[in-house]
């Protein structure tokens, strides 16, 4: 099947991810220490950086025209939005920074050529890292899901203060509301 536009969704019609608890743990962890790679040729140790992070995660995103990694993977719960999701980060940048997020990375499994494409593509003003060998995914024994021979995380953000998980969202649901729930969060609760 083709992904015709992946922007427009009627979320109505996509099935909504369950809480399964995967992600309960995840508050009050610190991040371990390991380089991801980022869009912008940097690597980035989540655990080293002072301040305040956003880190939304992702599936994959797609390629308009291109073949879906699965004929019914709008129907896998959670799996459909990533490109809307990220681009409501992207369309929320400036108000996330000024809201106090000092860093803000998008993360998925992709590795790092295809998203810097999809980067560039997008006009991102953040990067977005890499995890493709799982290294932070398994550390953190984040939630993930099997498609298609792919481990790919599920959709979640975290709120990461100098190295320590402070806040989840998750599950995410519709992930175009996810960076303004974000956002209305870090205004709720400044650093």
């Amino acid at each position: 099947m083709n992904q015709k536009n992946l922007l427009e969704v009627d979320w109505s019609k996509i099935p909504a991810p369950t809480d399964d608890g995967a992600a309960k743990h995840l508050t009050g962890k610190r991040v371990p220490s390991l380089s991801l790679l980022a869009t912008d040729d940097t690597a980035v140790d989540l655990s080293m950086l002072l301040g305040r992070t956003v880190v939304f995660a992702y599936p994959r995103t797609g390629e308009p025209g291109k073949i879906s990694l699965v004929d019914d993977w709008d129907m896998i719960p959670g799996a459909r939005g990533c490109t809307p999701q990220t681009c409501s980060f992207r369309d929320l940048f400036a108000e996330l920074k000024a809201a106090g997020a000092k860093h803000v990375f998008g993360l998925s499994t992709q590795d790092n050529v295809y998203q810097t494409e999809m980067a560039s593509r997008l006009h991102l003003p953040f990067p977005v890292l890499s995890d493709e060998k799982l290294a932070l995914s398994q550390a953190l024994k984040l939630p993930t899901m099997d498609v298609a021979g792919l481990t790919l995380i599920k959709r979640l953000a975290l709120i990461v203060d100098s190295g320590v998980i402070t806040h989840v969202f998750y599950p995410v649901f519709p992930p175009d509301r996810n960076a303004g729930d974000v956002l209305a969060w870090l205004q709720d609760n400044p650093v």
